[in-house]
């Protein structure tokens, strides 16, 4: 069974570091691509993990929609502060989601059984939650590094 406040800890520790990492490249390089085929900028990548939470985290779980243009996520561009605001804005809603949320449940919204296994329960999603929140941290760190490069 997944421990709530430890799952939040990993989540709110993921999503802190890709605000910094935004906030640190400020408003011009944040919203540059690397050069190199199908790169998204810092922007995109942070704004494209929220839509990825709001989605799982209460849509597919607790059945409350969150409006989401997915394709729009990989060509966000913005203020940074704003994108700031937003992410932690979005770690209260997590914490709230994830609070009404029962692990062993199956969620409310299921998406497809054959593409996505981990979603029969709750706490599956919740930990694909995780699990796109861990992967794009590391792809936004390396792109912070390609572009500080000049690349």
């Amino acid at each position: 069974m997944i421990d709530k406040d430890t799952f939040l800890g990993f989540c709110d520790e993921a999503l802190v570091a890709m605000r910094d990492i935004v906030v640190d490249l400020g408003d011009d390089l944040a919203n540059q691509r690397p050069a190199l085929p199908g790169a998204n900028s810092p922007f995109a990548i942070l704004t494209h993990c929220l839509g990825v939470t709001a989605r799982w985290a209460s849509t597919v779980n607790l059945g409350e929609v969150v409006p989401r243009d997915r394709d729009a996520e990989f060509t966000a561009t913005g203020a940074v502060d704003t994108l700031a605001a937003d992410t932690d804005a979005m770690r209260a809603s997590l914490r709230d989601w994830v609070a009404r949320t029962d692990p062993a449940a199956p969620p409310a919204a299921p998406t497809s059984p054959r593409q996505d296994w981990y979603a029969a329960t709750c706490g599956g999603v919740l930990l694909h939650v995780y699990e796109e929140l861990a992967q794009h941290r590391g792809q936004l760190e390396l792109t912070r590094d390609v572009l500080r490069a000049g690349g």
